[in-house]
């Protein structure tokens, strides 16, 4: 098995960056606690691929509902490989959670970004059984797998990034 990657924390003025633009300002007490009680994804099982992500807070998601969840995580990789987040698939398969993006991309220079390569996940409860969602606190939610990847022969890319979400597609050519 090659070793690749390390979850770390974001700090602490990052998460609470994160968490306010999400839950709001008069939330920024109350995200110094949950930052203090955020767990690194782990394996499950020795059997595991996925990383599991737990949720820094209690959430609950009627039918329909969207939330946008700081984790407080990064990840360092090494290059020419990607973290690929999907919802955990026990939540997929009872409750139809969706991850927004339906995967979530992590390439390995995110880790640089001005963010600190904060990771976010956006999750909607898509059931069409009329299935509220409950995920505890310290729950997992979503998994993460790490996957190697190649590129063209002819690629020539020399860009670095600075940015999160969509940010590699905001070049000029």
């Amino acid at each position: 098995m090659k070793r690749i990657a390390k979850f770390e924390k974001v700090s602490l003025g990052q998460f609470i960056e994160g968490w306010t633009d999400t839950f709001g300002a008069e939330e920024e007490s109350a995200a110094r606690e949950i930052y203090d009680q955020i767990k690194l994804p782990k394996r499950a099982t020795s059997g595991s691929a996925g990383y599991d992500f737990f949720a820094p807070v209690s959430l609950t998601l009627a039918p329909g509902e969207t939330v946008k969840v700081p984790t407080g995580i990064r990840v360092w990789m090494e290059p020419e490989w990607v973290l690929k987040c999907y919802p955990r698939s026990g939540l997929g398969f009872k409750f139809r959670l969706q991850l927004n993006n339906t995967v979530g991309i992590i390439d390995s220079d995110y880790y640089y970004s001005d963010n600190e390569g904060h990771i976010f996940s956006k999750i909607t409860n898509d059931s069409k059984e009329g299935k509220t969602v409950e995920i505890k606190a310290g729950e997992g939610f979503m998994q993460g797998i790490f996957a190697e990847y190649g590129i063209t022969l002819d690629d020539d890319a020399t860009e670095i990034r600075n940015g999160g979400f969509g940010s590699t597609t905001k070049r000029t050519v």
